[in-house]
């Protein structure tokens, strides 16, 4: 059966109207005087929120959009948000909901599919299907709002917001780049899919914030070294399969300023310096990191031979194991064990060079 010849226009016009609230018919200049920003601000939000540029007698902006910029101009006025900082929230929330959005389009598809012959039937589902979604995205960015509310209220009006003494730690899949190569597509998004899933899955277990994931790589903070050792450590272990490519970890401890959901510091780039010399399935740290697990019984950190990497000469690599509580042959065990401790101790009081 054909689709009839008007049902993809019915079907946009539709899905307008569900996705943008009406419409669209006003160009980028009226909507600037209805909603009473100028034409050059509101073309460097859009572009911050990752849109391209549109010609100025497109009318592509609907009532939603007029409505958008009056919303912003009552949150400036607010003093929550100056103009130096606008563009920037408009950034971090563009990547963050395209993010959100390219995910939400491959169920669209899924429904256009499954509605070849009329799309207008794709645009009656998703209006049923698009409000929950929309409940559910509130719902989780108010826990997640909430559970940071806690933190800054617990560190008390002292404390700089953004900020803190935090573990940083990178995992990173093995020859990934060469293993995806010979990969399908679909292959490849199964194999990225369940990375990310148990990466996002064991660091929420431990305390951990995922914030920011790059196909083979995922970056994550804890405020407790001992849950970036457990993540760093087990994050191997549960990956570990023929079928896929190898992981290794690296972290490390220290100040770290916070901005907008992103991370900074040399901290970062000391994890990621680690993680780059870590063997497949084995955890490396910093001094730092290293020396708050002092008198933890349940790791054996032993210090590896220096190296010089990009940015850090005579880097002092920490390889952080769990202690068997069983003893396994050829393991180190008794007072040669515990003499080893002592050595590791003399080294960690050492300063670093």
């Amino acid at each position: 059966m054909s689709e009839p010849a008007d049902a993809v226009p019915d079907a946009r016009e539709a899905m307008d109207r569900l996705l943008l609230g009406g419409p669209r018919r006003w160009t980028r200049r009226e909507v600037a005087r209805r909603s009473g920003v100028d034409p050059e601000r509101t073309q460097r939000l859009w572009r911050a929120l990752g849109f391209a540029d549109v010609g100025d007698d497109e009318a592509v902006f609907t009532d939603a959009d007029v409505e958008a910029l009056q919303t912003l101009g009552r949150l400036i006025d607010s003093g929550f948000v100056d103009l130096a900082t606008e563009a920037s929230i408009a950034r971090a929330m563009g990547q963050s909901l395209s993010r959100l959005a390219d995910w939400q389009t491959d169920m669209l598809a899924a429904l256009l599919r499954e509605h070849p012959d009329d799309p207008v039937d794709a645009v009656a589902a998703a209006q049923t299907l698009l409000p929950l979604m929309r409940e559910v995205q509130d719902y989780v960015w108010r826990r997640h709002l909430a559970a940071n509310a806690e933190r800054l209220l617990a560190a008390g009006p002292d404390t700089a917001a953004d900020r803190r003494e935090l573990a940083v730690g990178f995992a990173d899949l093995v020859g990934y780049t060469s293993r995806s190569r010979g990969m399908g597509g679909r292959e490849l998004g199964a194999m990225v899919e369940d990375f990310e899933g148990l990466a996002a899955d064991l660091v929420a277990r431990h305390h951990g914030r995922v914030v920011k994931t790059v196909g083979d790589g995922v970056l994550f903070t804890c405020a407790s070294a001992v849950d970036a050792v457990e993540i760093g450590l087990r994050l191997p272990e549960e990956w570990a399969a023929e079928d896929r490519p190898p992981l290794r970890t690296g972290a490390a401890f220290g100040a770290v300023l916070t901005r907008l959901g992103d991370v900074y510091s040399p901290v970062v780039n000391l994890a990621s310096r680690l993680t780059s010399l870590a063997r497949p399935g084995t955890l490396l740290v910093d001094q730092e990191l290293a020396r708050l697990l002092r008198g933890r019984r349940a790791y054996r950190v032993r210090p590896l031979r220096r190296v010089s990497v990009r940015g850090y000469d005579h880097l002092q690599p920490w390889l952080v194991r769990r202690r068997p509580g069983v003893p396994v042959p050829g393991e180190d065990t008794g007072p040669f064990e515990d003499f080893l401790d002592e050595l590791t101790d003399d080294v960690l009081d050492t300063p670093p060079t």
